[in-house]
């Protein structure tokens, strides 16, 4: 078994830019990674992460499990949830975890949906806002402390793996002369352009 480390949650933090519940969250998702799959940071695609929601937890996940947009091995599928899913290349294994949905700020503090109405309505005091920066410090701790099965639900899944990542050729666009990945890039009037330069016909569909 391979001696589990993380980097403090405050080097997570200074990374992201500031500390939040959702970086939270993501730090205790990649600790638990790391747990089911015995598996360190991976230095190149050892590892894949799938995840579906584009939040705060995504840069805590990319600092500590090496699963980056840019290395092609951190692959995103807008479906809002909570839930991500690591895959070890070599080892063919992979585990989903998911985040209960008993463990969130608005169960154990339920004050928290009333001063976020006043917030979103601009009618919230200066008293609701150091409420909500005191709930969200508790909460914070309550992530960081808990039992990960508390917070996450993991169970292993039959990998999927995705194809590693490539490298493509650069085309200039015929309409703005910048360079578009050929593989991203459209034909339109026999010309190559790029994804915004494209002018998509639908027939109103």
């Amino acid at each position: 078994m391979m001696t589990l480390t993380l980097p403090p949650f405050e080097e997570v933090a200074a990374f992201h830019g500031h500390i939040c519940p959702g970086l939270a969250f993501g730090y205790r998702a990649s600790e638990y990674a790391k747990e089911c799959l015995n598996t360190g940071r991976s230095e190149d695609e050892e590892m894949v992460a799938i995840v579906e929601n584009d939040a705060c937890m995504i840069d805590a996940i990319q600092y500590i499990t090496g699963c980056t947009m840019g290395k092609g091995n951190l692959i995103f599928r807008d479906h809002g949830k909570p839930v991500y899913t690591f895959i070890l290349r070599n080892g063919e294994k992979a585990v989903r975890i998911a985040q209960r949905p008993a463990f969130s700020q608005e169960k154990f503090f339920q004050e928290t949906e009333e001063i976020h109405a006043r917030m979103a309505a601009g009618t919230a005091t200066d008293a609701d806002r150091a409420r909500m920066q005191a709930l969200r410090e508790a909460m914070i701790d309550k992530i960081l402390t808990a039992p990960l099965d508390e917070i996450y639900e993991c169970k292993e899944v039959e990998p999927e793996l995705p194809e590693r990542a490539r490298i493509f050729r650069s085309v200039p666009c015929a309409v703005c002369r910048e360079p578009v990945s050929e593989q991203r890039a459209r034909v339109q009037d026999g010309k190559i352009v790029c994804i915004p330069c494209f002018n998509e016909y639908t027939r109103g569909w």
